[in-house]
């Protein structure tokens, strides 16, 4: 990490601006200088507040990163090594040649490029703020007036972070970074009814995980606790609680960027980190996107992307990161059947009682439909459709729970007469690399029960 202009610059801010342990007040302005070239593993940060506790504490600190090939300007607040919250997650403030956060005297908060242009500002002009900008106990970052009334706070817009003693009401939520090298992005939002999970693709939007209070009552705000994520009603009274699993206090919750996971985090000094005390999602093949799209996460946790058969009779594997539709009105598609495999992804289009086929047909008339979904229930005979218009999240299922997935793919990847082995050949694949692991294992237990044997017989020869 090449830190050498900000500590330069920075020696010489310090100069007339002195390092503060709570705040910086107004009128305070630190610039540091941008790289004229770009260097994709360049991180720069210069601290400007911290609170006094005892390690890890909070800090605040002025950041650029590098990021899809620009300079990225933000103010960030850390919790020892971890970012908890940061100005740019939601709208990054690409900048050149330098970056300048001041607090102007009218009281607005602000980070400024070149020319006086302003990349983020808190908009608090002319509200009273004549005191400061400060980091409290508990991590909020906030503006304040003379009386020491909070004018705006980081609270209020949460990134991807709950943090302990941190408050949100129902219809808030946490969201992962957009980026633009990712279509995707997971999103964690307080309901009227229940808190959820979500895998979010422009207009597409997929649960894969929830949590609902019992006897159907109704969520207010939630709110982190040093034992959990605990829930309260209009009232202000407790309806429930997402525990923590350990006994250490809590410090946050993150929504994590890479997997979709979330987790209640606790530090612990033995190990110098952050450990996740409790995970909503503790299977590989849970996750949304375990494996890409066209792909089925097996028994084994790796993925087997799902095989076609072109008219030539080759064996060919869609396993791509694109994404299926535009077959339209059934005309040049055909909807390939692989048993024992579901999707993880939910809240999608869902029809009951109704046959296999008319549900294969529903996607093959929906030019936006990707796959289908069939579940038939074996002891009450319930059917049900589910229409998707993305090939992700499958997983393969035991065998004997009524699952069936129908891809849509192009009329005439596998022949009438072979479509039936193809199903078949499908599933083997899927679970090839299962049974690839249990081979070695039987493979290895009768080899290492033949040498024992062996070895056994000529101990009992030498004896004699």
């Amino acid at each position: 990490m090449r830190l050498f202009p900000f500590l330069l610059l920075l020696l010489v801010l310090l100069f007339d601006y002195a390092f503060s342990e709570s705040g910086v007040g107004v009128g305070y302005q630190l610039m540091v200088a941008v790289p004229v070239e770009y260097d994709m593993s360049f991180k720069g940060r210069a601290f400007l507040a911290e609170t006094n506790q005892t390690a890890p504490n909070f800090r605040v600190a002025l950041s650029i990163d590098a990021i899809n090939g620009k300079y990225s300007c933000s103010l960030e607040v850390f919790l020892g090594d971890v970012k908890v919250w940061d100005s740019g997650h939601y709208s990054r403030f690409y900048t050149t040649e330098k970056c300048l956060l001041e607090l102007t005297i009218d009281g607005d908060l602000r980070l400024k490029g070149p020319k006086e242009r302003i990349g983020w500002k808190t908009g608090t002009s002319g509200q009273g703020v004549k005191q400061r900008l400060q980091i409290l106990r508990t991590g909020n970052l906030v503006l304040v007036d003379a009386q020491n009334n909070i004018k705006w706070q980081s609270f209020n817009f949460p990134t991807d972070v709950i943090l302990r003693g941190q408050q949100l009401d129902v219809a808030t939520r946490l969201t992962t970074f957009q980026s633009n090298s990712s279509l995707f992005y997971y999103s964690f939002e307080i309901e009227n009814k229940k808190v959820a999970m979500y895998l979010n693709y422009g207009s597409l939007r997929y649960s894969y995980w929830g949590f609902q209070p019992s006897m159907n009552r109704s969520i207010t705000y939630v709110k982190l606790s040093s034992r959990g994520l605990v829930l309260f009603d209009v009232k202000y009274k407790k309806i429930a609680q997402i525990p923590s699993e350990g006994i250490h206090p809590l410090r946050f919750l993150a929504l994590k960027n890479e997997t979709g996971n979330f987790g209640l985090y606790y530090y612990s000094p033995d190990k110098g980190n952050f450990v996740a005390s409790f995970q909503a999602l503790n299977s590989t093949c849970d996750l949304p996107i375990a494996c890409r799209t066209y792909g089925i996460c097996t028994f084994s946790n790796s993925c087997s992307c799902i095989q076609l058969w072109t008219n030539e009779n080759k064996a060919t594997a869609n396993c791509s990161g694109g994404v299926s539709g535009g077959f339209c009105n059934g005309k040049e598609a055909e909807m390939l059947e692989l048993d024992n495999v579901s999707s993880v992804l939910k809240n999608v289009p869902k029809m009951v009682n109704i046959s296999q086929k008319s549900c294969a047909n529903l996607c093959l008339r929906d030019c936006k439909c990707a796959a289908a979904l069939y579940f038939e229930n074996a002891s009450t005979r319930v059917a049900e459709c589910y229409l998707y218009r993305l090939v992700l999240g499958l997983r393969q299922v035991d065998k004997g729970t009524g699952f069936s997935y129908l891809v849509k793919v192009p009329k005439g990847t596998s022949k009438n007469h072979e479509r039936q082995s193809v199903k078949k050949w499908v599933l083997v694949v899927a679970g090839g690399v299962d049974g690839f692991i249990i081979l070695l294992f039987v493979g290895g237990f009768g080899y290492w029960l033949v040498k024992r044997r062996s070895h056994t017989f000529h101990s009992n020869a030498s004896t004699t």
